[in-house]
């Protein structure tokens, strides 16, 4: 496949082997049992590697159906607002209340407007950029949206956990605890790890479309580290 093509179009169920071994793409498998070719990426060792989703770059038919699948899932949670994480938490976030029937949702930033409070700002890093730490940022205007509301939180993927952590110490200096976490994927169980870690209890509140799993690379091709559920 070439680069341009991934993440443009839903395959039927059982239209991939999904014990592997793998090559040019790894097979995802959605909820309702179809499935969403995502490029493998080699990490720093040229062992390993991860399943990549770019949902700003997936055709607005993937996107729409990751959202919907998610928003099914937060459903049941009854929030009132979705918050949406920068940066590519801030393309599903929208897409997901709107599914949802919200009217709007409530993004964070980590671009600092002049009239932002340093207060209301945390720490964050991600494993995409791992030498650039950042902060994130609510706009104060938006604190009435939150406070004393049921709170979705959104992000594109639970990876490392990192940015994760970042949004739930934000949203405690708010004063808000959120009732359930939506990503698109979960990607392999590091977030967990991390959330159990230093966050208890919020890691069963995560809620996705798919799960992917660490690859190994083999001589003929890519096979998946551990199972995934």
């Amino acid at each position: 496949m070439q680069p341009h093509t991934f993440w443009q179009e839903i395959d039927p169920a059982e239209s991939h082997a999904t014990a592997g071994p793998f090559h040019d793409f790894y097979p995802a498998t959605l909820s309702d049992g179809r499935h969403l070719k995502l490029p493998i990426r080699a990490l720093s060792d040229g062992v390993h590697g991860l399943a990549s989703l770019i949902i700003n770059q997936a055709s607005f038919t993937v996107q729409d159906v990751l959202a919907a699948q998610v928003a099914e899932k937060i459903e049941p949670h009854a929030p009132d607002v979705i918050v949406g994480l920068p940066t590519l938490g801030l393309t599903l976030a929208p897409a997901i209340a709107r599914c949802l029937g919200h009217q709007r949702y409530v993004p964070f930033g980590t671009s600092r407007k002049f009239w932002y409070d340093e207060a209301l700002s945390t720490a964050m890093s991600s494993i995409t950029t791992p030498d650039q730490v950042k902060r994130l940022y609510v706009d104060p205007r938006m604190l009435p949206l939150l406070q004393g509301k049921r709170v979705a939180l959104v992000d594109d993927v639970a990876s490392s956990g990192k940015s994760l952590l970042a949004a739930l110490k934000l949203l405690e200096v708010c004063g808000i605890e959120p009732v359930v976490i939506g990503v698109a994927m979960a990607q392999t169980d590091a977030w967990k790890r991390t959330l159990d870690t230093e966050w208890t209890g919020h890691a069963q509140k995560v809620v996705h479309a798919f799960r992917t799993p660490r690859l190994k690379r083999f001589e003929n091709g890519w096979i998946a580290e551990t199972a995934i559920g």
